[in-house]
């Protein structure tokens, strides 16, 4: 779902180093580097919709320069805390709504430190 031009800068000058679960590809700059800093350019092409969520731990730390390792060659291991990627749902149905906010009716819970509404005299 890339641009024209990102697809045409891909295949002209983009080298694919790996894809992950979600079917994200990875790229990153064939020949001598010409990104900021004098370093190679790296990017991903999202499968489906540009979603920067999708993009797994081992592969963000490789886009953004944290380490020259590619997910194969690194050993990242999952927490027993960590859960399964859910995509950003701000906007759809799906979103979170509290109670007694504007689009879920009810009551807003009270909280340990809930103000006190100013009444005029």
């Amino acid at each position: 779902m890339a641009t024209l031009g990102t697809r045409l800068f891909t295949w002209r000058k983009g080298e694919l180093v790996g894809e992950d679960e979600f079917g994200n590809r990875y790229y990153k700059e064939k020949g001598k580097p010409t990104g900021p800093l004098g370093r190679e350019r790296r990017w991903v092409i999202y499968k489906g919709k540009p979603e920067a969520s999708k993009v797994p731990a081992a592969w963000h730390i490789w886009l953004h320069y944290t380490t020259n390792k590619l997910p194969t060659e690194q050993s990242l291991q999952k927490n027993e805390w960590e859960d399964q990627h859910l995509p950003n749902l701000t906007g759809t149905d799906f979103a979170y709504h509290p109670g007694g906010s504007v689009v879920k009716p009810g009551q807003r819970q009270k909280s340990t430190a809930d103000y006190e509404a100013w009444k005029p005299e």
